[in-house]
This record gives structure tokens, C-alpha cells and sequence, in this order.
């Protein structure tokens, strides 16, 4: 392999007084950056990867670190270099290890170097593909205003991912299985030797499997999975809400490569009421009355919303707009800790035609009152 002329402070881009993290956090960067697996279309890369292993080799190490600033060519760099130095994988014919295996562990995510197999990094074996938790579905469905509040069950179909029936999740046609990969020879990765070690990547024919469908099933392609609906029975609590997420733990996507499935969500919309308005737990509803009953006070019948009514005292001199509560004739609390009240909010109709012989009898009413409701209120003309 051929060696680095540049100075390898340079190639890390640190300093000579850089400590020893520095040199490590900088490896690590650049490293990432060139490393063979993720430029696997890119020669420059590569050796740019090697160039950084060298200089991380040596300068990571108290003892070569000082020999290399004494002079050098003692690694490959000077004139009077043998051309051997560079990236040495063995010292004194043992394989690397300690700090290294580490570091690519920690880098590319696996054991033993991460990527790398053979020489100091071990590996070889199949590689471990990681489990996948499978996509959550949201789906909706409708419910009355009425079921809203006394609890309703219903049922939902929702369009899944499943097991092809046909191969059982094979992918092979029947009467067929799936065969040993022949280009890695059922490991799922295949090795590219770069000096002492080799470089290992996923197997592109059999997309990492270690296997592959010469004679792929009939109904699903040879993916093994198909698209399904499947129904749930979905049980919604009384006082359940517009907008309520009910979650079916494990009832989504299904994982991958041994992952959980993800949930199922199923959101609640509620019809909107021609008589009640939802604040919470409590209903209001709007209750017209007559001036005269309005300025007299009356009790007047109110509907409920299951279906009955009660009795509501409007007291004399009641306004446009006042609120006057009905207690526990709203909607149930979730959890079953009572209901809510009923709130009615008075609306005071005024007649829009009257016949003579009232407007005489308003008339003399204004007459005998002799009021001014503006007067006096801030802001308003005297």
C-alpha cells in the first residue's frame, strides 16, 4: 500500500501540540467521512481513508508519536524510506486491537470494527442487520354525537402489510424454497481485501439476506408479503371526544427483521350535535325565551341529551346571554367519575312584528318605566 508523503499532523488537521483527544475526535470525523463503506463508487476516497488510518495509527500512540516527531522517515515519509510504513495493521506480527476495535465499533455501529473483517478487526460472520420497529397506521372513524356520550363499539378496516398466504413469507413459488446465496455464500456481506484486512459489504444480490428466490411466489413477487385488509373491534368509551386517539399497541406495520410491529391509532370524529355544544365535560345548549318570560321569570322545559328533559327556573329579570347550570346532566367524565353539567344560555326573543293593540300596550310599559338603560354608563352621550 502506498504510504502518505504529507505530514500527518496535516493530514488530521491538528496541530503538533494537539492532545489526545483532538487527534481522536479528528480521526473520527474524517474517517466517517472516507471510509470505504460509505464511498463504495470512489477510489480517491479510499485511499484518502488509508492516508487518515496511518496518521491516526501513529500519532494515537505516546511512543510512535515521539519517534515520528524525532524524525519521519522512521515511518515512510522521509527520502530514506523502505516504502513499508503507512497503515501497519501488525506490530511485532500481533493484529491490531484495544483502541481500535473500539474506535470502528464505535464509528460504524458493529462489533469487532464495524465493517471490517479479517487482520486486526476480526468479524467474517454474518453480518447483523438491525431490528426495525414496524410504521404506526392512523385510521378514522365516525360516531354519533347520541354513541359519543354512552359509548359505542364499533369496527375499523384497515389495509396492512401481512404474510403472503400463498408462500407463507418465503417468497419462493411452491413446491420451491429459497436457495444459499452463491455470491457470498449465505453470509449476507461480501469482502473486498485492502492490505491486511478486507473491507466488508452488504451482498448486492441478496440484499444482505444470505439468500435468494430463483422462482419467485405468484401473489407476492417473491417479497414474501402482500397488502390485506384486517379488521378490529374497537370498543370507545362513554364521553369519548372529537379528536380522541384510541391506541391498539402492536396492531400497525409489522417490524423488520425481527422488530415489534407499531400501533394502530385510531381516531375518533364525533357528528356535531343540532342541540348541544361540547365544552369539556359540559354541554351547553341554547334556551329561547320571551321577553315576558325573560322580565317575569319562568320555568321552562330544556332537553337533555339522553333523550329526556328537566325543568329549569329562568328567574325574573334574567339578560340576554346569562348562563344558569343544570348539574350532572352533561356528558361522562372519562374514567367514570360522573358527568358534567348541562349549561343553558338564555336567549331573550324579541317579537319582530307587532299588531297595534301591542304596541300601544309596549308603549304605555316604556311610558310607566321612564328609564334610560344607556344613561350614566361610561362613554355614552348625557
Amino acid at each position: 500500500m502506498a504510504t502518505s508523503t504529507r505530514d500527518y499532523y496535516d493530514v488530521l488537521g491538528v496541530k503538533k501540540t494537539a492532545g489526545e483527544d483532538e487527534i481522536k475526535k479528528a480521526y473520527r470525523k474524517l474517517a466517517r467521512k472516507y471510509h470505504p463503506d460509505a464511498n463504495p463508487d470512489d477510489p480517491k476516497a479510499e485511499e484518502k481513508f488509508k492516508e487518515v488510518s496511518s496518521a491516526y495509527e501513529v500519532l494515537s500512540d505516546p511512543e510512535k508519536r515521539k519517534q515520528y516527531d524525532a524524525g519521519p522517515s522512521f515511518y515512510g515519509q522521509g527520502p530514506q524510506s523502505a516504502g513499508g510504513g503507512g497503515f501497519r495493521g501488525f506490530q511485532g506480527g500481533q493484529p491490531m486491537g484495544g483502541d481500535w476495535a473500539d474506535l470502528f465499533g464505535n464509528l460504524f455501529g458493529g462489533g469487532g470494527g464495524g465493517g471490517f473483517s479479517g487482520g486486526g478487526f476480526g468479524g467474517g460472520g454474518r453480518r447483523q442487520q438491525r431490528a426495525e420497529r414496524g410504521e404506526d397506521v392512523s385510521v378514522a372513524v365516525k360516531i354519533s354525537f347520541a354513541d359519543s356520550l354512552k359509548g359505542v363499539t364499533t369496527k375499523v378496516s384497515v389495509p396492512l402489510t401481512v404474510q403472503c398466504d400463498t408462500c407463507k413469507g418465503s417468497g419462493a413459488a411452491p413446491g420451491t424454497s429459497p436457495v444459499t446465496c452463491p455470491q457470498c455464500q449465505g453470509r449476507g456481506v461480501v469482502s473486498q481485501s485492502q492490505g491486511f484486512f478486507a473491507l466488508s459489504q452488504p451482498c448486492s444480490r441478496c440484499r444482505g439476506t444470505g439468500t435468494i428466490v430463483e422462482n419467485p411466489c405468484p401473489t407476492c413477487g417473491g417479497t414474501g408479503l402482500t397488502r390485506a385488509l384486517k379488521k378490529f373491534t374497537v370498543p370507545l368509551p362513554a364521553g369519548v371526544k372529537d379528536g380522541t386517539k384510541i391506541r391498539l399497541k402492536g396492531k400497525g406495520e409489522p417490524g423488520l427483521r425481527g422488530g415489534p410491529a407499531g400501533d394502530l391509532y385510531v381516531i375518533v370524529q364525533v357528528d356535531e350535535s343540532p342541540l348541544f355544544e361540547r365544552r369539556g365535560a359540559d354541554l351547553q345548549i341554547r334556551v329561547p325565551v320571551t321577553m315576558a318570560e325573560a322580565a317575569l321569570g319562568a320555568t321552562v322545559r330544556v332537553p337533555t341529551p339522553e333523550g329526556g328533559s328537566v325543568a329549569l327556573k329562568v328567574p325574573a329579570g334574567t339578560q340576554e346571554g346569562r348562563l344558569l347550570k343544570i348539574r350532572g346532566k352533561g356528558a361522562p367524565r372519562l374514567g367514570g367519575s360522573g358527568k358534567g353539567d348541562l349549561i343553558a344560555r338564555v336567549n331573550v326573543l324579541t317579537p319582530e312584528r307587532l299588531n297595534g293593540e301591542q304596541k300601544e300596550l309596549l308603549k304605555k310599559f316604556a311610558e310607566s318605566r321612564k328609564e334610560d338603560p344607556r344613561a350614566g354608563r361610561p362613554g355614552w352621550p348625557a
